[in-house]
């Protein structure tokens, strides 16, 4: 599809940069949704923790009334996003929250999934999650079928991005109907170059941010699981890089951080996409590098939209007007899903 340019969002003024647009929303943002939190068992006696939002439903609702808000929901129970957080992310963050926020508001139910690690409890298992693990997103997204619900989109924010991506191009033309379209934001499309570019010297904050909660669970999860997980020389971890290779690629098969970075990245996936689907990554992005802008590809693509603004940083976008609390991210991805 060609690529949709120029895009439409504008920045407010007081954030002029990359790194304003993404770090002041992700601090002082404060996003509250009604989520009810459902656990289910993985076929690999492991856990999922699964955040809903349904349309219709204001008020905080007490965790144990699941099943009498889905019955007396149960006629809204036609659409159906899932949504997936980035890296070290969680349902709680202010660009999942938000969006949840206003897609109940415009008549979606949101299933807001975590990854193994990330709900708030240490998973069973000697794994965690990595970026082109997408069986776990396959059996949410069975679960939901289960349920009942017989239009689904799917969404997807920066490793989250990535990883619905992917499991869309694995799928391809096989994926099942009820899934209709995706959307997702500041992906990192080709894994090498992006941890290249969280290691330059105007990003590494967020280096040492995921770093560091990273390698605090590699520690809790060996204390869990000692002889089984090992620590040897994850303090000298200083890069992403540096702990995709020690650890990730390791614990998860992959020869190390360069061949789980070749095979994760969703860049290769995306001809084989087959449902509509939107991309918007800002020029901006303190997370991506080139290669994660491929305007001649997006001009190739059968089902693939891309939208590249000038202006955003890594899952901000937050808006020009202060007399709105719904981000641009918010009203684009409804745009999309609701386009004939």
């Amino acid at each position: 599809m060609p690529l949709i340019t120029p895009s439409d969002y504008r920045p407010p003024a007081h954030l002029w940069n990359g790194h304003l647009q993404t770090i002041i929303p992700s601090l002082f943002r404060k996003v509250e949704v009604p989520y009810v939190r459902e656990r289910i068992e993985t076929p690999d006696d492991d856990f999922l923790d699964l955040d809903w939002s349904f349309s219709g439903v204001q008020n905080e609702v007490p965790g144990g009334k699941r099943d009498e808000i889905e019955k007396e929901n149960s006629g809204l129970k036609k659409r159906l996003t899932i949504l997936s957080h980035g890296l070290e992310g969680d349902s709680r963050r202010q660009y999942l929250a938000g969006m949840v926020r206003h897609l109940t508001a415009n008549g979606f139910d949101c299933l807001a999934w975590h990854y193994r690690s990330c709900s708030g409890e240490m998973n069973r298992q000697a794994r965690f999650y990595h970026l082109g693990e997408t069986s776990d997103l396959q059996f949410v997204i069975d679960y939901a079928l289960q349920k009942g619900y017989q239009h689904i989109n799917l969404m997807g924010f920066s490793a989250g991005g990535n990883i619905t991506l992917k499991y869309l191009g694995e799928r391809g033309k096989d994926i099942h109907p009820a899934i209709e379209k995706a959307v997702v934001f500041s992906v990192p499309l080709h894994l090498t170059t992006a941890s290249r570019r969280l290691e330059a010297w105007d990003s590494q904050i967020y280096n040492k941010r995921f770093n560091r909660t990273l390698k605090r669970k590699v520690f809790q999860k060996a204390a869990i699981m000692p002889g089984v997980i090992h620590t040897e020389g994850l303090q000298k971890v200083r890069t992403l890089r540096d702990f995709d290779n020690l650890f990730t690629s390791r614990l998860h098969g992959f020869r190390d951080a360069e061949d789980y970075y070749q095979q994760s990245s969703s860049l290769q996936y995306l001809d084989k996409i087959a449902i509509p689907t939107l991309v918007v990554n800002a020029k901006n992005d303190p997370f991506l590098s080139r290669e994660c802008f491929p305007e001649e590809l997006a001009q190739q693509l059968p089902n693939v939209w891309m939208e590249f603004p000038a202006q955003g940083g890594h899952c901000g976008f937050a808006p020009a007007g202060r007399n709105t609390d719904v981000y641009w991210s918010e009203e684009r991805a409804l745009r999309f899903l609701k386009e004939k």
